[in-house]
């Protein structure tokens, strides 16, 4: 699929990837190439751009700061 125009992110960049899930047209810099999303649905897809920590969000009930 040929996909022309500008980034619908970042609006500066040549698109020249469309995501997979929400359609958009992106840049390579807002492509998440391992999951074929942007990174706006890669990032809720558990992808690479969300924690770099390796922890889940949202999970702040496990370890030893459980309280019943």
């Amino acid at each position: 699929m040929s996909v022309s125009g500008l980034c619908q992110v970042c609006e500066s960049a040549e698109a020249s990837h469309t995501c997979d899930q929400c359609g958009r047209a992106v840049c390579d810099q807002h492509h998440d190439d391992a999951f074929g999303l942007c990174l706006d649905c890669s990032a809720g897809a558990g992808g690479g751009n969300g924690s770099e920590t390796g922890e889940e969000p949202g999970r702040g009930d496990t370890g030893d700061d459980v309280r019943f």
